[in-house]
Formats: structure tokens, C-alpha cells, sequence
């Protein structure tokens, strides 16, 4: 890992990423139910605060473990939401 900046930095990315790909789904489909895809946006920006939350928590010992463990939820967060996001 590099440092806790660029790890907020990524996940910044990766969350706007996603956002801007639902909304150009919405653009490109008027006629579809948005419900869903306004219900995505927000559980990414509810996923996004989630893991702030825990980077800005970690501290004590063994911080490298605790910075694993968040870069996997990191992951599979992402995954679960790219997979609704196919679904769209």
C-alpha cells in the first residue's frame, strides 16, 4: 500500500467511475425505470463513506493488517456494485 492519501484518491476514482458510468446509462436509456439506478448511485456513495469511515478509524498496531483488510472490502464492494451495475 502505498499511503492512506492515494488510498482514498483510488477509492474516490473507482466510486466516481461507477457513478458516471449509471449516469450515462440513465442518459442513455430515458425511458428505463431509474429507481434502480438512483438506488445504485446511493448505495455507492453509502459504500464510499462506509470505507472512509473505516480508513480514517485505523490506528494502533498492526496497521498494515488493518489496511489489508479494508483494501479487500475495497474490493469486493466494488465487485458487488459493478455486478448491479451490469445488471442495469
Amino acid at each position: 500500500m502505498a499511503s492512506v492519501k492515494q488510498l482514498k484518491k483510488d477509492l474516490n476514482n473507482d466510486i466516481g467511475d461507477l457513478i458516471e458510468d449509471v449516469y450515462i446509462w440513465e442518459l442513455s436509456n430515458p425511458d428505463a425505470d431509474l429507481s434502480r439506478s438512483e438506488k445504485l448511485i446511493e448505495d455507492s456513495i453509502n459504500a464510499f463513506d462506509d470505507i472512509i469511515i473505516k480508513i480514517n478509524a485505523v490506528s494502533g498496531e498492526k496497521i498494515k493488517s488493518q489496511f489489508k483488510v479494508i483494501e479487500k472490502d475495497k474490493k469486493q464492494v466494488l465487485s458487488d456494485l459493478h455486478k448491479k451495475a451490469e445488471k442495469l
